[in-house]
């Protein structure tokens, strides 16, 4: 590898490095303890230093040394890995520079000349790979470090490197740590102990910061069952974030490629670098705390003051700037901050350059002051560029969606509902005031007044006074434009990810239409609005929609519930956005056959309840129980368990602060039912002590008549619950629980989520291993081995590409066994490995063969169940089964290949939710699938048998007994053909005259004559080519052979193969 040449010193240095080759103006070295001689007690000396050291001078084994003969000055040029690779540099230096040297007549043009033609060349070599990286020629040594002592695939991307203390035991060791796309690595070598560390990201189970009494500060790592620490990080925060977007990215793209393929920053697995994870993570911030879409990334940030001016201060904050919007947040504790879309930005001002302020002025008049700002006159022109660039093409993207939205919805020909139902179906008497309607209208002024100080829409200022109006309960007229608001759907609704071209194409393409109209009415059935044709027809459009706008979700249950109480408050096109929210930012991963994103609240929720509720962690150690009782809480956001009136105060809640509002509200009635749930006994009563407490939930001030008011089933037993009011329930969830974090939420979360996938992975694998014991002999234990073995096989397929078809055709919404397959090339790797004979030569040609025959569906992907039945039939097979296998791998469809043998079909898979009729059909035909026999096979031609002999030889190749096998098999073979002569010349004397004969022999004797146009050589060539043998004739023929059956009968040591399987994965 060619270096920034640098110059070093030579006083000592020849201590360390032998020279190999030398001429007048270049000398190739080698570093002491490398290559011959070993180097002794020198050799580990240097071998210490080139660990501990940064720097490549003291690492790489080869270098070569640029100096001129009337100078003492070296500058170091080149370096190697391998004698190889200096060989060619040196020999390149010979061809290319030493000719020209000689027309220069000073050292310093001879010094210049050669610099700049080593400059060029990193240059040309880093313009692909190394532009993006902050110090190049720093990384370039580490980048040969990382290939020297991993020996990864060349093709595997190093994106960042910190020195660090790795936890053995309890003794540090001191060494460098790696983070590459697939894999987490360490390496330290001290004194002659070498300790390296190889572990891929998708085998990470826990992923944290730590501190003990030992360690202040560290990250854990949690793989394979061992706890992995590392300390004595100058940037812990930085490395943990890092390693975090690994292990995220690693998950997103093996596990669950559907939320991955909405990362076009993260596409190219070969392109990844520090800065652009890091760029990655402040976005995803950014657009969770501001609700953006996931299009906006965060552009700039500047540190400056707002003037807010219904408090008459300045508060300090950030403000952050994306393509489209301009947000602003405070760091002081007033917890406001305010999104300002860039169409709405009429003018930027500079009023006073002496303060570095600037002034933006939006549509309604209002105006925006931000002073003390580094970078003001910057920020202005940025702001002004934005708003030239994006106001025309926003608006009219607005009016195409909500045109396209609306031919989607009106697919059934009927008209849209454009009311919410609840004003439809219970409009509100003016005339009439009640006690109940006082309030309401008191509710709804003091949310008037708070819209005249704070503004109103997008750009409203967030405040704490806005959180205590959405805690005390929002009024029944404003809830469909709050939601809205602070779900971010105002921003999200602008784009339209799905392009809805036109009303067939929506009739011809929805989806779970059965699903849909199964559930259509268990939605909120007491209530009168879904009691009628209307309800049910707008809840029906806005399933549908989402269902084809979306068909990775499609259609859900719960989401039958949740769409349901946004129609009550939401137009039809408003609810279907605010779903949206909901669905693809607000719960991501919650929708879908696996549920991983409530599964992964749920063990956030736990990690609360153990920080929180020690009393009821001491009584119930248990947690789980709380899992299964409040998954229905996650999914339906309490709609579920609580009276309609009450639970859409709880949505109000999630609308504003997101999941924060589930976890404080579900610690909130835990901790109310404290002392009866630590009093009861088993499961079963702490299910009928929560289902009493919601049940005798009410909301007093809910101005709906009691036809809608559901009846509380509580109210039957006050004795045990007296009634509880959902405001003063929310209210002391904020008290107690409100200094929950956003941000300590989706630190939890991410955490978690490893574990939860890894435990759903877990789980897949048992079921696997369950359903393929059945099929084989094999044990659980080698089964449990070989799955690991083809999960990994799986995933190599898929680190350096994205378009290999098994992670195209992965999909985790399919059967236990067709989630990992492989391709023809990652089975042929792996089966080499295991196979028990050595197929010689012809190895690829026989995997191929193989590959095709255990193919039963024929799609170009083998499952693992098929690998299975494979290897233990050439494992513990019979000798008729073994032959057997070995006589179909020369018939149709395994023997007639392409030429080239490139598979061609391979149908499109993992595109929409899985066809359960065809399942339960090849289920059905797999239970009443007679089993075959040996009499149903076809007869093997002429061409076969030549190639199955040939077969035998390979097998045979290379065993102790091989020239023994090699007679057998030539005495069996010369054993048919006599067999086949024999039978053919006694069918001759038997045939009956000319006259007599019947047409199908004269027919068979005119064939064997030779034509007239024919040479006489092409009768005896077309006898031949009707010669077959049925697997009858060789079974018995093999089995007069003792050293064939006695080889084919041979034990194999299944724990070898495995053992010596898994020492080829070590690093990979």
């Amino acid at each position: 590898m060619w270096l920034k040449p640098e110059e070093i010193l030579l006083k000592n240095a020849f201590k360390l490095w032998v020279t190999e080759k030398d001429n007048e103006y270049f000398v190739l070295q080698r570093r002491r303890g490398y290559g011959e001689g070993g180097g002794g007690l020198t050799g580990l000396l240097v071998g210490t230093l080139d660990t501990v050291l940064d720097s490549t001078s003291k690492v790489a084994p080869y270098r070569i040394l640029h100096h001129t003969p009337d100078s003492q000055v070296y500058w170091s040029i080149a370096c190697g890995v391998t004698k190889d690779e200096i060989v060619q540099h040196w020999d390149w230096l010979q061809q290319n520079i030493m000719t020209t040297l000689c027309v220069f007549d000073s050292s310093e043009d001879i010094t210049s000349f050669v610099q700049g033609k080593i400059r060029g060349l990193i240059a040309e070599e880093g313009k692909t790979s190394l532009v993006l990286e902050d110090d190049p020629e720093k990384f370039r040594e580490a980048l040969l470090r990382f290939e020297k002592w991993f020996e990864l695939p060349p093709k595997e991307k190093l994106v960042t490197y910190y020195s660090c203390s790795y936890w053995k035991g309890k003794v540090p060791c001191q060494g460098w740590l790696y983070l590459s796309t697939n894999f987490l690595c360490f390496y330290s070598y001290l004194l002659g102990a070498e300790v390296k560390l190889v572990i891929s990201w998708d085998e990470i189970w826990r992923l944290e910061k730590t501190s003990n009494v030992i360690l202040t500060e560290s990250i854990h790592v949690l793989a394979h069952g061992e706890d992995h620490y590392f300390s004595m990080l100058l940037h812990l925060s930085e490395t943990f974030v890092i390693m975090e977007q690994l292990a995220d990215y690693s998950i997103k793209r093996l596990f669950d490629k559907e939320a991955f393929q909405r990362e076009p920053a993260l596409s190219d697995p070969l392109q990844i670098t520090k800065r652009g994870l890091e760029a990655h993570a402040k976005s995803a911030q950014f657009r969770t705390f501001f609700r953006l879409p996931r299009e906006e990334n965060l552009l700039e940030v500047h540190e400056s003051f707002l003037w807010v001016p219904f408090s008459h201060f300045n508060t300090l904050g950030k403000i952050c700037l994306s393509e489209n919007y301009l947000c602003f947040a405070s760091q002081d504790g007033s917890q406001c901050h305010v999104i300002i879309p860039m169409r709405e930005v009429v003018s930027v001002e500079k009023p006073d350059s002496s303060s570095r302020a600037l002034t933006v002025c939006v549509r309604g008049k209002r105006a925006l002051r931000f002073s003390e700002v580094r970078d003001y006159q910057r920020l202005a022109n940025t702001i002004r560029s934005r708003c030239g660039i994006s106001a025309s093409p926003q608006h009219s993207t607005s009016a195409e969606v909500t045109h396209s939205f609306m031919c989607l919805l009106t697919f059934s020909l009927k008209a849209v509902s454009t009311e919410a139902l609840m004003t439809v179906f219970h409009p509100q008497d003016v005339e009439n005031l009640d006690p109940k309607m006082l309030k309401e209208k008191m509710k709804e002024q003091s949310w008037n007044i708070h819209f005249s100080e704070y503004g109103r829409g997008t750009s409203m200022f967030f405040t704490r006074k806005t959180r205590d109006l959405i805690v005390r309960g929002v009024p029944e007229a404003l809830r469909g434009e709050l939601w809205m608001l602070f779900s971010g759907t105002p921003n999200i609704n602008l784009w339209c990810y799905v392009p809805f071209s036109s009303v067939g194409a929506v009739n011809d393409m929805a989806t779970h239409p059965d699903e849909i109209e199964r559930d259509l009415h268990r939605s909120l059935p007491e209530h009168p609005a879904f009691q009628s044709d209307t309800g049910i027809s707008a809840l029906r459009r806005v399933l549908t929609a989402y269902a084809y706008r979306n068909p990775k979700i499609g259609y859900c249950q719960a989401m039958n519930i949740l769409t349901s109480v946004l129609l009550l408050y939401a137009k039809e096109e408003e609810a279907f956005w605010l779903l949206v929210a909901v669905c693809e930012r607000m719960l991501p991963d919650y929708f879908n056959r696996r549920i991983i994103g409530a599964l992964v609240d749920q063990a956030v929720f736990e990690d609360l309840i153990r920080e929180n509720l020690p009393q009821l962690v001491e009584h119930m150690t248990d947690l789980s129980f709380f899992s299964s009782v409040s998954l229905s809480w996650f999914l339906t956001l309490f709609i579920s368990v609580l009276p309609i009136e009450s639970a859409v105060n709880v949505v109000d809640c999630f609308f504003y602060d997101g999941i924060k509002a589930i976890l404080q509200l579900g610690l909130a009635v835990l901790d109310y039912n404290m002392e009866a749930l630590i009093s009861c006994h088993d499961d079963a009563e702490a299910v009928t002590i929560l289902n009493k407490f919601f049940d005798s939930v009410t909301n007093k001030d809910s101005p709906l008549p009691p036809t809608v008011q559901q009846a509380s089933v509580g109210n039957n037993d006050k004795a045990s619950h007296l009634n509880v009011d959902i405001s003063e329930l929310i209210r002391e969830a904020y008290e107690k629980y409100g200094n929950l974090r956003a941000e300590e939420v989706e630190s939890s979360r991410k955490r978690n989520k490893l574990y939860v996938i890894q435990t759903l992975e877990d789980t897949t694998k048992q079921n696997v291993i369950r359903v393929v014991s059945q099929e084989v002999r094999l044990s659980a234990s080698h089964l449990d081995e070989l799955y690991n073995l083809f999960k990994r096989q799986h995933f190599l397929s898929c680190y350096w590409t994205m378009q290999s078809p098994a992670l195209l055709h992965h999909d985790p919404s399919l059967a236990y066994l067709e989630q990992y397959q492989l391709g023809f090339q990652q089975f042929t790797v792996l089966f080499s490995l295991l196979e028990p004979w050595a197929f010689c030569t012809t190895k690829s040609t026989l995997s191929l063969w193989v590959f095709r025959l255990i193919d039963e569906n024929q799609d170009g992907l083998v499952n693992f169940k098929e690998f299975c039945c494979a290897l233990d039939t050439l494992y513990s097979g019979s000798f008729t089964n073994k032959l057997k296998f070995l006589f179909k791998l020369h018939l149709p469809p395994a023997f007639d290949l392409p030429e080239d043998g490139v598979i061609r079909k391979s149908p499109e898979r993992g595109r929409g939710k899985v066809d359960l009729q065809a399942y339960l059909k090849q289920w059905q035909n797999e239970i009443l699938k007679k089993e075959e026999t040996i009499k149903d096979l076809p007869r093997i031609n002429q061409t076969q048998f030549i190639q199955f002999s040939k077969t035998l030889y390979n097998i045979f190749h290379g065993d102790p007994e091989e020239e023994a096998l090699y007679r057998a098999v030539a005495h069996v073979t010369s054993l048919l053909l006599r067999m086949e002569e024999v039978g053919r010349r006694l069918q001759e004397p038997s045939s009956p005259p000319e006259s007599a004969k019947p047409t199908g022999a004269s027919a068979a004797e005119d064939s064997d004559t030779p034509s007239s146009h024919n040479s006489q050589d092409a009768g005896p060539d077309l006898a031949e080519v009707e010669w077959s043998f049925s697997f009858e004739q060789v079974l018995a023929s093999l089995l007069n052979e003792p050293a064939i059956v006695s080889f084919f009968e041979r034990p194999v040591d299944i724990q070898a193969k495995l053992g010596q399987a898994k020492m080829s994965y070590t690093f990979y």
